[in-house]
């Protein structure tokens, strides 16, 4: 038995729950998840609250279950995080979690020290999905889960490009993929396919890129100016980030941009052996060591000055 299957017993509805800010992996894990549930637990009932993904996730069965907190006052059973390093992490999905009868974490952040009553945190793992799939009877899942599980992995390994790609992870993805899943349809669809503000801003992003430390680190800002100009919204700037550590030479990609709330989010990427994690962890994020982010306060100057300085 799983420490999954474990943590169902008994259980009569359950709350699902990803990161602020969406990718492919927490809501491939999310939706993954509650699918999983629906076929195989009829006798639980689920929700998966997450804030609003980009639409081109839409192409997952599942997708149009996803809901936005209300300020309703709901208790859980269960609650499980999926692909969520930390509390703050869960946004306005928090209040289930606390008033949850028992909290269950599945992740793979190494800053993660697991928040939750009970925690399967594997960091060598590709993704959250690749962490499920390890918790799930794999004649259990069909051909819907995989779907949505394949999509996860595929978004966190950049297509199985990233050093995060193990044997075990293409192992999981061959598997999924017997299931009978259209994985190119998946790939283009919700990982490269672009719509035309997006690489318009993207090409923005690029010419208003700098070199710093020896041209070995890439940063670029986007504004909130700029996003409005482009008609863009933070969950539309997916892929700048890998775009700019794909530079030949650099062993650090910086990308940031501006909240409403004139913060900045910053994303890192890494070629080469330096710790984004740690750097993360510094200004109060986390992450990966080839993959972390964070926010941080001040004007752009003083964010990219104050970045570069650590």
């Amino acid at each position: 038995m799983t420490q999954l299957e474990k943590e169902l017993q008994d259980v009569s509805n359950v709350a699902i729950a990803g990161h602020i800010h969406p990718d492919g992996d927490s809501v491939g894990s999310c939706i993954g998840l509650w699918q999983y549930l629906r076929d195989n637990y009829p006798q639980i009932k689920a929700d998966i609250w997450l804030e609003q993904p980009d639409n081109k996730f839409s192409i997952i069965e599942g997708y149009e279950e996803l809901k936005q907190p209300d300020g309703q006052d709901r208790t859980y059973d269960l609650f499980i995080s999926v692909d969520c390093a930390a509390l703050d992490r869960l946004g306005d999905a928090l209040p289930y979690f606390q008033k949850a009868k028992r909290t269950f974490c599945v992740d793979h952040h190494v800053s993660n020290h697991g928040f939750a009553d009970e925690n399967v945190i594997l960091p060598d793992a590709s993704s959250a999905c690749e962490v499920l799939c390890s918790l799930m009877d794999p004649e259990k899942i069909n051909k819907q889960v995989a779907c949505a599980l394949y999509m996860g992995i595929a978004h966190d390994t950049g297509v199985f490009q990233y050093s995060c790609t193990s044997a075990k992870t293409m192992n999981i993805a061959g598997i999924l993929m017997e299931k009978g899943i259209d994985f190119s349809k998946i790939v283009d669809e919700t990982f490269y396919t672009k719509t035309y503000n997006q690489n318009r801003v993207m090409g923005q992003a690029l010419l208003d890129s700098r070199l710093y430390l020896n041209d070995q680190c890439i940063v670029s800002v986007i504004t909130q100016k700029q996003m409005k100009q482009f008609d863009v919204l933070p969950k539309h700037l997916d892929g700048i980030v890998n775009q700019l550590r794909v530079t030949k030479d650099v062993k650090l990609a910086v990308f940031i941009y501006e909240n409403e709330d004139g913060s900045f989010k910053v994303s890192l990427r890494v070629n080469g052996n330096f710790d984004a994690a740690s750097l993360a962890m510094h200004f109060g994020g986390g992450g990966h060591v080839k993959a972390a982010g964070c926010t941080m306060y001040g004007t752009q100057e003083q964010v990219v000055s104050t970045l570069l300085e650590e």
